[in-house]
């Protein structure tokens, strides 16, 4: 598989968003929390979720087992939509600790999780990686 626009903005929203998503959750921590910041980071770190789930649609492999082009992995993209509408109405309703929940889980979930199957030996990045 060849590096496409769609794998090229996949890859660089999802490093961005694995990048910037400690910094959404590091400065809300503590006794001195930061919002602005917190809201900045939380912003930039949902907008790049939401173009890496998008982006992920126009990604399809048909050389490995698959339905339609869409492997596995592509079911993080209704999990990563819907836990991005949970904890927005979260947030909404003024539920902090549902909100912060959410957020932490798809981080590591959606950034640590995934990023960390798309290191295996077999995919783009495993292979750039492990040949």
């Amino acid at each position: 598989m060849s590096i496409t626009p769609a794998i090229a903005i996949h890859l660089a929203a999802a490093l961005a968003a694995t990048a910037i998503g400690p910094i959404a959750l590091w400065t809300r921590l503590g006794s001195q929390p930061r919002p602005r910041p917190h809201r900045a980071a939380g912003y930039a770190w949902v907008t790049l979720m939401l173009v890496s789930a998008i982006s992920a649609l126009f990604i399809r492999d048909f050389a490995r087992p698959n339905l339609a082009g869409y492997s596995w992995i592509h079911l993080l993209i209704p999990f990563t939509l819907s836990q991005l509408l949970l904890s927005w109405r979260a947030l909404r309703r003024g539920n902090l600790a549902a909100h912060r929940k959410t957020m932490q889980g798809l981080y590591v979930g959606a950034c640590l999780v995934a990023g960390a199957f798309a290191l295996l030996p077999g995919r783009l990045l495993g292979n750039w990686l492990w040949a």
